[in-house]
């Protein structure tokens, strides 16, 4: 009987420290992934993407991986890590696509799936603060060309558009040639808020008016898009921010995200 007593404390204390029942059991380390993140974005640079995407809402992450591919099915090469929510890669050349996903992890280095979304970048040349002059007094500095950054007589070959203060009216218009295409997107804040170029909706007489704060798309003679946004306009000139998507054909003129990514993408191993 004395045997049995000594028996039953023994385990009276083994009990407190590692349970004796089913409804206590010891807990190792968490061995789930985080979540794959989600609403992941691309948007284009002159020189560079930004990859951005919503925060994981679950606890314990630690962190996101981000990845390029050259192609839609291609491999996916790690080019970083951040804590944040965006990462800005600079290792790309402008009229080159790239596909981008992202990873997340915890601290215990797990990571999780790639994202869904097949994002992609196509980062193109922009600047800001050009000037061209009205083509009825100024006609050799009133015209510029996408294809060389630069401004040019409005009757060069390689004029995409030209500047026509047009006094029987005395009204401004932006003219481009019969070859091209002009649509007037409306009142802007900034050249960046025109994301895509359209696919209709262009002016049938080749020129559209030009009001400070609009930004316009044009199409160009051999299938290229671009962008202008005009910040002020005089009676001789005007000013303007340009961005122009050097990918013949390619309509993103900012961000781009498609969402029917099916391909499952090893992630990169911490």
């Amino acid at each position: 009987m004395k045997q049995l007593t000594i028996f039953a404390i023994i385990c009276t204390i083994v009990m407190s420290f590692i349970g004796c029942d089913d409804h206590h059991h010891i807990t190792g380390p968490d061995r789930t992934p985080p979540l794959a993140p989600t609403g992941v974005e691309a948007s284009n640079g002159d020189g560079n993407v930004l990859i951005s995407w919503l925060a994981n809402r679950e606890q314990g992450v630690a962190g996101y991986n981000v990845y390029r591919m050259s192609s839609y099915n291609g491999k996916p090469y790690f080019i970083g890590t951040t804590t944040g929510t965006s990462y800005l890669d600079k290792n790309v050349q402008n009229g080159v696509v790239y596909y981008y996903g992202v990873t997340a992890y915890d601290y215990n280095n797990l990571e999780s799936d790639m994202s869904v979304e097949n994002a992609y970048g196509v980062p193109r040349p922009q600047d800001l603060n050009q000037v061209i002059y009205d083509f009825n007094k100024y006609p050799d500095n009133a015209g510029f060309s996408f294809s060389t950054y630069s401004t040019v007589a409005f009757d060069a070959k390689n004029c995409d558009f030209y500047y026509d203060m047009d006094t029987t009216v005395n009204r401004p218009y932006i003219d481009v040639y019969s070859d091209s295409k002009i649509k007037d997107m409306g009142l802007t804040t900034d050249i960046y808020d025109i994301t895509y170029a359209p696919l209709t909706g262009y002016s049938t007489t080749s020129d559209a008016p030009c009001v400070a704060n609009h930004t316009y798309v044009i199409k160009t003679f051999d299938n290229h898009y671009a962008k202008i946004r005009v910040s002020s306009v005089s009676a001789t000139s005007i000013t303007f921010d340009w961005a122009f998507q050097l990918v013949a054909g390619e309509t993103m003129l900012k961000a781009g995200t498609t969402v029917n990514r099916t391909l499952t993408i090893p992630v990169h191993q911490r």
